[in-house]
């Protein structure tokens, strides 16, 4: 029997965000606990929240927003790849154990454990990485920490790289208690028109 997994992380006030941006929040404005006829509550927080699709234009000043990616980035077969690397560091092709086989690669680096709990050294990905990935027809790569690029990095070159490729990027990814190996992707961004990125409820879904 095919077993899920949730690499999700929960959506709540204590969630750690990119330092600056909007955490997340909620308004109750009608609540059947106070007498209401039902509940109703207002959503406010970063659309890079917890695990999330990124948007071209986020990083590209003339590229389509997350609206516009097509939705087969998000969905369908794909590998956890667990990486030993070094926090602050960028992870290099020569330290990918494991054969490519799917279009979609997760990496599960160890280096942003706690969702709740924000840390600048995790680890990101490298130019000479996506290259090699594009080269044997990844589309998608997805990562558990808050960015592909290292947190003092302004350039920004992985995502440039990513953008040079047309890859579609997923990030704050959950991954710790995923086995390595093959799955299905469901990760679907919404269609918020115009925006950066948008949150995605991801989930695994084992091959057998």
């Amino acid at each position: 029997m095919a077993r899920i997994y949730d690499i999700t992380p929960p959506i709540t006030p204590t969630l750690a965000v990119w330092p600056g941006d909007t955490p997340p929040s909620r308004e109750v404005l009608l609540d059947m606990k106070r007498g209401d006829n039902l509940t109703l509550s207002t959503l406010r927080g970063t659309v890079h929240l917890g695990a999330h699709a990124d948007g071209p234009n986020h990083y590209g000043a003339d590229a389509p927003s997350i609206d516009a990616r097509r939705l087969d980035f998000y969905i369908g077969p794909c590998q956890v790849v667990q990486v030993n690397v070094a926090r602050g560091t960028r992870i290099a092709p020569d330290q990918i154990g494991a054969a490519i086989t799917t279009p979609r690669v997760l990496f599960a680096t160890g280096t942003y454990p706690d969702p709740t709990r924000w840390n600048e050294d995790f680890a990101a990905l490298s130019t000479e990485l996506i290259d090699w990935l594009a080269a044997r027809g990844v589309r998608t790569v997805g990562i558990d920490t808050p960015s592909v690029d290292l947190f003092t990095s302004k350039d920004l070159p992985a995502h440039q790289a990513i953008l040079r490729h047309d890859m579609a990027i997923l990030e704050g990814l959950v991954l710790r208690d995923v086995p390595e190996g093959r799955y299905e992707l469901i990760a679907l961004p919404l269609p918020l028109v115009g925006f950066d990125a948008s949150p995605v409820r991801a989930v695994l879904r084992s091959e057998s």
